[in-house]
């Protein structure tokens, strides 16, 4: 009787194999279990066993060739094997229970989880207990590949457990929303530097003055606020948004300040924010980062916004592509500070920079607007009297 070998059901997301190598030619007798042929993919590389005991009779796919879920590879004479030697390999592939005089005693296998007869050298090899190695092959088979994922986790990590949780109403809406930024805008981002050493020398000389007055501390976010309201005058395609075939143009800068929370990424929005001063923005910033993660926060402070600011630096980026605020066309991404060498005025000096990048919904943006308002930006930063003297 004449048996089929064909392409097992191959791994998510992978649409075809290729023939890696034949362990079998044909006429050679090949018992059940024994790996005939290894097909590798994007992502793994799959053992074929022999499902009989038998003789080789056709290879219908060579090495190199290119094959797909289900289609013949090859074709075994079913039969009995009478050789000695492949009594013996029959023996132990059908009734794996009974170890052999080579086998180490470490080595446990059952019946449920017979292991490929690679997976067995290995282990024997490894002098690693398969009885607790979980088979990810047909039938729960145990493979190689399983044998080598437990060795390298160790007899503590070798289970690898999973677990399978929910998304929060809260993470499937930023995870629609963002989806729906990359689908229907046009994305694009511009990066610069900007020198912070005239914005930190403020804070470091009026920081308790500041706290003593206001309440609150003189935060770098407040100068990024400030500095990109007053380019979003100067540039008000960055602050408009499309809705249809209309731009719509905002005539104040309603802020928002991405903020991490333990239920994920929210963006309350500080209104009217070209008109006030950086305490009230750095009181405005504390106190919906503070109800944002207590879970007091409304939904009437998420909603609207006309330009996003967001800081990555405070979790150690260095740089980064923001993505879009729907229906936002612009988002301003805040990085790290890093002590870098610059040349100011003919000398090697050590400044605290920092990257910013812009990334613009390129339907209503153009690429000129993007690059002058990121470097007003910068300007206002690295001269904050600009931003006093309306410059």
């Amino acid at each position: 009787m004449t048996i089929e070998v064909k392409v097992p059901v191959l791994p998510e997301s992978v649409a075809d194999a290729t023939v890696a190598a034949w362990h079998k030619q044909p006429g050679d007798t090949v018992v059940r279990d024994e790996n005939l042929v290894d097909l590798e993919t994007d992502k793994v590389v799959l053992e074929v066993p022999s499902p009989v005991n038998g003789i080789l009779k056709k290879i219908v796919r060579d090495s190199g060739e290119t094959v797909t879920n289900d289609e013949l590879l090859g074709i075994i004479e079913e039969g009995s094997v009478d050789t000695p030697a492949n009594l013996e390999s029959t023996a132990q592939a059908e009734s794996p229970e009974v170890e052999s005089p080579a086998v180490d005693s470490s080595v446990s296998v059952t019946d449920s989880a017979r292991p490929s007869p690679a997976a067995r050298r290995l282990a024997e090899e490894q002098q690693a207990d398969i009885s607790q190695v979980a088979g990810t092959g047909r039938g729960g088979r145990i493979t190689k590949g399983d044998v080598i994922n437990y060795v390298a986790g160790g007899p503590v990590q070798g289970s690898r457990p999973e677990e399978r949780v929910k998304m929060t109403r809260l993470r499937s809406r930023v995870a629609e929303r963002m989806k729906e930024a990359q689908n229907t805008a046009a994305i694009l981002t511009s990066f610069n530097e900007v020198d912070l050493k005239a914005v930190m020398d403020i804070r470091r000389k009026h920081k308790e003055a500041f706290q003593n007055k206001h309440g609150t501390k003189l935060g770098l976010m407040s100068f990024f606020v400030k500095a990109v309201c007053d380019a979003l005058q100067k540039y008000p395609v960055v602050n408009a948004s499309l809705e249809g075939d209309e731009m719509v143009f905002h005539g104040y800068q309603d802020i928002g300040i991405a903020v991490s929370t333990e239920r994920g990424l929210m963006v309350p929005v500080i209104r009217n924010a070209e008109h006030m001063t950086l305490a009230e923005i750095e009181q405005g910033i504390r106190d919906f980062a503070g109800a944002a993660r207590d879970g007091s926060i409304t939904l009437a402070d998420l909603q609207g916004g006309t330009f996003t600011i967001t800081n990555g630096g405070t979790f150690g980026s260095l740089l980064s592509t923001p993505l879009l605020n729907p229906p936002q066309s612009a988002i301003l991404g805040m990085h790290t500070i890093k002590q870098r060498p610059v040349v100011v005025e003919g000398e090697i000096v050590a400044r605290p920079m920092m990257f910013i990048a812009l990334s613009y919904d390129h339907r209503i943006i153009d690429g000129k607007d993007a690059v002058l308002f990121l470097v007003a930006v910068k300007d206002a930063l690295e001269d904050p009297t600009r931003l006093l003297l309306n410059l």
